[in-house]
Formats: C-alpha cells, structure tokens, sequence
C-alpha cells in the first residue's frame, strides 16, 4: 500500500526537475489533487429547519401567554368593576354580583 498525505493538509509535491523545466522554458505546472466527495449532508441543512421550528414554537408559546394574560386582565378588571358598583336592578329585581366584605 503506498504512503498517502490526507487531503488538504501537506501541499503537493512538485518533482525539481519537473520544476526547473518549467522555469526555465516558462511553460505553466498543473497540479492536479484528487479528493473524495464529502459524504453526508452538511449541518447547516439541518440548522435552518430547527431554527424555523423553533422560532414558530416561541411564537406559539408567546402568543398563548399574551392571551392568557390579556383574559387574567379582563377577568380582574371585571370583578374590580362589579365589586364597584354593588347590586344591579331591573324593575324590582336586584342581583349583586359580588359578596360584600363583611360576609
């Protein structure tokens, strides 16, 4: 098995005599590396799904909780307003929405 530098690490090697020529008759050295495909897929393309994922899931979770807060608000400032008010009254009918303090 002949000895193999890993790609990319050592540059290759040019021969001095091969060099020389070229120098001295100006014609151009071509060198030629050979190098395995990459396998697999890169992690990029598996990053900007999951960030999209992600980022659709905190909208999500944000949206749900700005909900439940703005409901928390209504529902306080309505038990605020009826306990203001005391008992409502229609043609003889009254209804107290809240107990008073003292019962």
């Amino acid at each position: 098995m002949p000895h193999r530098d890993p790609p990319g690490i050592v540059a290759p090697h040019i021969p001095a005599d091969a060099y020389r020529r070229a120098e001295s008759t100006g014609a151009p050295v071509v060198i030629v590396v050979h190098t395995a495909a990459p396998t697999g897929r890169p992690l990029r393309h598996f990053l900007y799904p999951i960030a999209v994922a992600t980022a659709g899931a905190v909208g999500v979770f944000a949206t749900v909780a700005a909900l439940l807060a703005l409901l928390d608000f209504a529902a306080h400032t309505a038990v605020a307003i009826a306990g203001a008010t005391g008992p409502l009254g229609v043609g003889g009918i009254s209804l107290k929405l809240t107990r008073s303090k003292g019962s």
